[in-house]
Formats: structure tokens, C-alpha cells, sequence
């Protein structure tokens, strides 16, 4: 009795940690009043002023831009590399597997430094473009740790069939291969998004004057106060993530009830 009361205070506790910081920011996004020590009133004049400011806005639309075109593009070459990777030989792919995972062990800022340097050496110039090729490069590993596992599941035997029943080679893998590493392929491009969107380091060492994200115009503004609209904007993030894992968490079971 006493075992079981201390788990599930241990577990209120892990809970209590990990989300009282952001119900705290949620109540702040609702306070009329701009010190965070004092309960104005509640107010929604946040949530207005958020879609006002044109700065914000102009920071979450390069922000969902770059993660939307990083994601997709490095889940289509981490896909192709772990097709690449599965037919080389067992020495050479273990060789190349840990050469992919340096840098995801890597810290950030060598990462971020490392390519700001390749850029300045290139002679590119900063801005969105060189945020793009940043995002593009780190997320990449993340996609073919994801999808190198549902290779590996694959039976080969069953591709070779295609093609000997008369499958093309691109029609064989669509109906036989892509359909089996699919799993793999779209949580490969939800880490790639989540790790684009929430990236600081990599973005402030690669960005042009006048770019901005909203990690980086956070970072800005923290320097001065961070202004309200970031409680409000933070709350719709918050709550716009909670109801996608829902809905993607929501049991088969469910959806057919639903159908009925």
C-alpha cells in the first residue's frame, strides 16, 4: 500500500515538473497585466495583439517554412540513403551508420559554428538559404535513424518477386517497399519537423541579418522582456501540438465507431 501511494506520488511529481511551466505560461497569456508577478484580470487583448504584430508572424511563418522544407527534403534524402545503405556491404554499412549518427552525438554549436564557417569559406550569403541547407543537413540523420530499422524488417525476397512477376523497379517499390518502411518514413519526418522547429544554435549561427525564427526573435526580446504575444503564441503552439497526438494517437477502434 504504502509501495503503490509513493509510485504514484513519484509519478504526480514527475508530472507536476514537467507541466507546470507551461500551465503557468498558459494562465500569463491570459493576464491582463504585463508584470508576471501580478494578476491583472483575464484578457484575450494578447491573442489580438499576436496577430497584429507583424515581426511575429513574419518569425512563425520563416519558422514553419524552414521546418516544412527541411522535413520533406531530408525525409526524401534519408529515405534514398537508407535504400543506398541496405545494399552495401556489412563492413562498409556499420562504417557508414556511425559515421551518421556523429552528428547526433555532436554538440550543437560545433555543428552550428562548423557550418557558418563552410558558408563563410563558400562565400554564401546569409539568410534563408543557408538556414535551409543548416536544417537540411542536421535533420537528416534523425530521418535514416528512423527509417533504417523498418529496412532492416524488410524481406528482400518479397521486392525480388515483384520484379519477377513483371514489376518495373519503381512500381515494385512503391507497392511493395514503400509501403512497409511508411511507418518509418513519417516518424523520420516528425522528428526532422520538430527538430527544425525547435532548433536555436544551429539558426543563429546561420542566419542573415534581418531573418528571424521564433527561437531567435525569442532570444532577442529576452534581452529587453519578453513581450505577452509570446505567452499567447507559445499557448497555441502548445495546444495545436496536444490535439495532432491525439488525433494521431486516436485508436482504430475509435474511427470505426465513429464511421458507424
Amino acid at each position: 500500500m504504502i509501495k503503490s501511494t509513493v509510485k504514484k506520488l513519484y509519478l504526480a511529481l514527475i508530472f507536476i515538473f514537467l507541466y507546470a511551466p507551461i500551465a503557468t505560461l498558459i494562465v500569463l497569456s491570459f493576464n491582463k497585466s504585463k508584470t508576471r508577478a501580478k494578476w491583472g484580470g483575464f484578457t484575450l487583448a494578447w491573442y489580438q495583439s499576436l496577430f497584429l504584430n507583424e515581426e511575429i508572424m513574419q518569425a512563425l511563418f520563416n519558422t514553419l517554412l524552414i521546418a516544412l522544407i527541411a522535413s520533406v527534403t531530408a525525409t526524401l534524402i534519408g529515405t534514398i540513403a537508407c535504400i543506398s545503405i541496405m545494399n552495401l556491404k556489412k563492413h562498409t554499412r556499420t562504417i557508414i551508420i556511425g559515421i551518421t549518427n556523429i552528428p547526433m552525438l555532436n554538440a550543437d554549436i560545433v555543428t552550428g559554428i562548423s557550418l557558418m564557417l563552410l558558408f563563410i569559406s563558400a562565400g554564401f550569403r546569409f539568410g534563408m538559404g543557408t538556414i535551409l541547407l543548416s536544417h537540411i543537413t542536421f535533420c537528416i540523420p534523425y530521418v535514416i535513424l528512423n527509417v533504417l530499422p523498418k529496412m532492416r524488417q524488410l524481406n528482400p525476397y518479397t521486392y525480388e518477386a515483384a520484379l519477377d512477376l513483371g514489376a518495373g523497379p519503381v512500381y515494385g517499390f512503391m507497392k511493395v517497399v514503400f509501403p512497409e518502411i511508411l511507418p518509418g518514413i513519417l516518424s523520420g519526418f516528425l522528428m526532422a519537423f520538430t527538430m527544425s522547429l525547435d532548433d536555436f544554435i544551429i539558426t543563429h549561427f546561420t542566419k542573415g541579418a534581418g531573418v528571424d525564427t521564433l527561437s531567435t526573435k525569442i532570444y532577442t526580446e529576452v534581452k529587453k522582456g519578453i513581450k505577452p504575444e509570446m505567452y499567447a503564441l507559445s499557448t497555441i503552439i502548445f495546444f495545436t501540438v496536444l490535439l495532432l497526438l491525439l488525433l494521431v494517437n486516436k485508436s482504430p477502434d475509435d474511427n470505426k465507431n465513429a464511421t458507424h
